[in-house]
């Protein structure tokens, strides 16, 4: 089975082409025993590169943990960089198929090299019920939370797949985090993220992902990040947020209330599974 490794800002994935993907017998246990750091290749998650019947491609990503997430700002960077190199698609503005919905990456060159990725992630879900959270209210902002014995307060933010905003960054924020990721306030758990706010123009934030922990990067949450910042008056609608694997510059226009994320995509290497391993992780040959 050939696979690349790619990461955006550090948030690493092992990026699948279809006719391999077909092969795998369980996806939820091969992104399990693929993303191990000691015993497998290492990754955030695992992406699946397929065909689409309502856009030019069509991605579908799984966390370490086995689960599927609706959406990734980083991954869908990476997926992107990976068509256009590889002939997917001729033009630099691409349309992408996911759980969340259709996403339109623009690939930005230099030197007829991709520089940036620009991502148009579409309107942000700011209902309650969209999100999904279960609180009798429309929209959740600075809404308090009790985990480990300890008060945060919380802004809710959807790009597709659910967000906690919470501003401030305590010590041990990855416990919380956890804590945060299986409330029951979350019937489809959350990522959360955790916010300190150096200007209305940049933030720093750590993420905890659901489904993966503690991650170097998110772009959806830093999707989320900047659309809770407006909300609650603390970020402009431009604001570079800072994550531990580096900044992503992200705007929520006013024209067409879209969110818009620029940042880079890495390919690392590419490489084949030797035969012992393919049979331990449970692919079925095709």
């Amino acid at each position: 089975m050939h696979f690349v490794k790619m990461h955006g800002l550090g948030n690493d994935f092992l990026i699948i082409e279809d006719y391999e993907a077909q092969k795998i017998a369980s996806i939820k246990n091969f992104a399990i025993s693929a993303c191990d750091r000691h015993f497998g290749v290492g990754g955030d998650g695992v992406i699946l590169v397929q065909p689409s019947q309502k856009a030019d491609i069509r991605m579908r990503i799984f966390n370490s943990d086995g689960s599927e997430a609706e959406m990734c700002g980083n991954g869908i960077r990476c997926l992107a960089k990976y068509a256009y190199e590889r002939g997917f698609v001729p033009d630099p503005i691409l349309t992408v198929e996911t759980e969340a919905g259709i996403i339109i990456p623009e690939i930005i060159l230099e030197d007829e090299r991709v520089k940036s990725i620009r991502v148009d992630m579409g309107q942000p879900y700011l209902d309650s019920k969209e999100i999904p959270v279960t609180i009798d209210k429309e929209r959740i902002i600075q809404e308090p939370i009790e985990v480990l014995g300890k008060t945060f307060y919380f802004t809710a933010v959807s790009m597709g797949n659910p967000h906690a905003v919470i501003f401030g960054i305590p010590d041990q924020w990855q416990n919380y985090g956890e804590a945060i990721e299986k409330h029951p306030f979350f019937p489809r758990k959350t990522n959360v993220e955790f916010v300190y706010c150096l200007s209305p123009y940049q933030a720093e934030v750590k993420v905890w992902e659901r489904g993966a922990g503690p991650t170097l990067a998110c772009g959806t949450g830093a999707c989320a990040v900047l659309v809770a910042g407006v909300l609650n008056q603390k970020l402009s609608r431009k604001a570079e947020i800072k994550l531990p694997g580096g900044s992503l510059i992200i705007e929520w226009s006013t024209e067409n209330q879209h969110v818009y994320m620029e940042g880079p995509a890495q390919e690392v290497f590419s490489a084949e599974l030797s035969e012992e391993v393919y049979e331990k992780w449970m692919l079925q040959r095709a």
